[in-house]
């Protein structure tokens, strides 16, 4: 079949104006994406495999973001603004076909699925039947909202109905039309400005274009579609779920029929231009998106995902990892539950361990790091040990900057490096450190406070302040006198008698009760209550504040 595809002369005409109402949606319905991909892209690449390099895509609602999708491919964009229906999309399209055009091959842009074959065959009966118009349909077990073929008694076709115009007799039948067609361009030219908006939705119906050729007496020719399922546009979220699901299976059966093993095919997305090697095992739960190309021999866990990245062969990827943007070497080790971000480069033998996150940073053969780690803007020798806990603090707010660990290095847990900074080929770097300067190849680099050992109270200790003097009536005079507390000889014995009843035993503990704020906040409220105080009554209320709760003498 290929060798006839390749035979294929014709400019397509890609209809991809519309909003696509039914979707609900505020994005143009063929940039609605199936495994990654915009819909319309699936169509384009097949044009593309069958040889079809003349293109032109008909777009209209938010042409700009269409055409942006567009710019990568061979596609000449001709906008229909308002929207008329599909006839005035082709007299659009027809603007910006080439006059010496063989043949004209208009399809839809939301048949994602629709088999190159399929086009090859409808192309050739178009070619032997010398067709003004030759029309792909397809049996449905309903016919649904799709146009219905009437035919002739000879089986020859006599017209297309869509199902808003259709009679019960009409709608009863389970025939529809595909949406793709091959036309005479000089057929197209002479009966395109003919159509009128004669229909319940007022507006221009390609399909009217078959009922003309009947009536010229050209020949219309049909080919009907088995793949109904890959046939039908979609136009709804749940159409849009149906056709991932078949693309889902078809690319999953075709990689392990190439010898990979899917654990779970149901729960496994790989996306239409990943490539994986024989004896990979993929468990389920695995997203492989983008350009992303894995080797042999490789085993990725359940829920990873995987984006735009290059895995070597013997690739370990565990559980709960994310990697994208990135390129591993071979028997490179990675998770659980590890970010690698844009240009991470991991060279054979690695070890990335669990929360552990690499960024547009290179690690030489055989480092490793093992978890609760941040390499950013950094080249990591070989064989460096990365301790847990370790950053290098690459952003100073204003740029990034590089830190460079150089081979057989080792870093101890709960580092800092501060770029820029280089750490020298077989240097240590003391646990708990931040590093701000260089370290010298084979030195030690510590930078954190010096540790220091004090005596530690035992609880008995606490309670009984054994380390203070204790108070007397020969050093209490002088020390109320300091407090400017004087007082009597013998109110000096009456106020050692209340301290020590209140638990004041040590020159300590008077001194933290006795604070010249305290001192002051007690004379005051003896004077609210209409006297002035005496010094002996201010001892007094210090001793029941030191019984209180707020100078426990067990301070725990």
């Amino acid at each position: 079949m290929m060798s006839s595809t390749r035979q294929i002369e014709a400019t397509a005409i890609v209809l991809a104006a519309g909003q696509g109402t039914r979707m609900k949606s505020s994005r143009p319905k063929v940039l609605h994406e199936i495994l990654g991909r915009p819909m319309i892209a699936y169509l384009l690449d097949t044009l593309l495999e069958l040889g079809i390099t003349d293109i032109v895509a008909v777009v209209g609602y938010q042409a700009e973001k269409v055409k942006e999708v567009l710019k990568d491919y061979p596609v000449r964009c001709a906008v229909q603004d308002p929207q008329r229906g599909t006839g005035h999309a082709v007299q659009v399209g027809m603007s910006l076909v080439p006059p010496e055009a063989v043949d004209v091959l208009v399809l839809c842009g939301d048949v994602p699925l629709i088999p190159g074959p399929g086009i090859a065959e409808l192309y050739q009966a178009h070619k032997k039947a010398k067709a003004a118009v030759t029309i792909q349909t397809t049996v449905l077990p309903e016919g649904l909202h799709y146009g219905r073929v009437v035919r002739n008694q000879d089986g020859t076709v006599a017209a297309v109905v869509q199902s808003r115009d259709a009679s019960p007799e009409i709608l009863s039948i389970r025939e529809i039309n595909t949406g793709t067609y091959f036309f005479d361009p000089a057929f197209l030219k002479e009966t395109l400005p003919l159509l009128k908006p004669n229909n319940v939705q007022k507006e221009l119906y390609l399909t009217d274009l078959v009922e003309f050729a009947v009536k010229r007496n050209r020949p219309v020719a049909a080919v009907i579609e088995e793949s109904w399922e890959a046939v039908l546009g979609i136009n709804s979220r749940k159409e849009l779920a149906e056709a991932t699901q078949i693309l889902k299976r078809l690319i999953n059966d075709s990689h392990m029929a190439a010898g990979v093993t899917l654990i779970d095919p149901e729960n496994t997305f790989i996306g239409p231009l990943v490539a994986i090697g024989r004896d990979t095992v993929i468990y389920p739960n695995v997203f492989l998106e983008g350009r992303t190309s894995i080797g042999e021999n490789c085993v990725i866990e359940a829920n990873v995902k995987i984006a735009d990245s290059v895995l070597a062969d013997g690739v370990l990827v565990k559980m709960g990892s994310y990697i994208e943007e990135s390129r591993i070497g071979p028997r490179v080790q990675i998770g659980p539950m590890a970010h690698l971000r844009p240009l991470s480069d991991l060279r054979e033998g690695v070890k990335i361990g669990n929360f552990v996150e690499v960024k547009k940073s290179i690690l030489h053969a055989g480092a490793k790091a093992n978890h609760l780690t941040y390499l950013g803007d950094a080249e990591i020798g070989p064989k460096v040990n990365v301790g847990a806990g370790t950053i290098t603090c690459n952003y100073d707010g204003v740029k990034k900057h590089r830190t460079v660990i150089e081979a057989g290095a080792f870093i101890g847990s709960n580092t800092a490096l501060v770029a820029p900074v280089t750490i020298g080929a077989g240097a240590y770097v003391g646990a708990g450190s931040t590093i701000t300067e260089d370290v010298p190849p084979g030195k030690l680099g510590i930078a954190r406070c010096r540790q220091m050992i004090k005596d530690r109270k035992s609880q008995g200790e606490k309670q009984a302040r054994s380390g203070s003097e204790p108070l007397s009536d020969k050093n209490l005079p002088g020390l109320l006198e300091n407090l400017g507390l004087t007082c009597s000889h013998t109110e000096t014995f009456e106020c050692l008698e209340q301290l020590s009843s209140q638990g004041v035993k040590t020159v300590e503990f008077l001194l933290e009760v006795a604070t010249p704020e305290n001192i002051d906040v007690i004379r005051g409220m003896i004077r609210m209550e209409g006297k002035e105080p005496c010094n002996c009554e201010v001892v007094a209320n210090l001793a029941s504040l030191a019984a209180s709760q707020k100078y426990s003498r067990d301070p725990s």
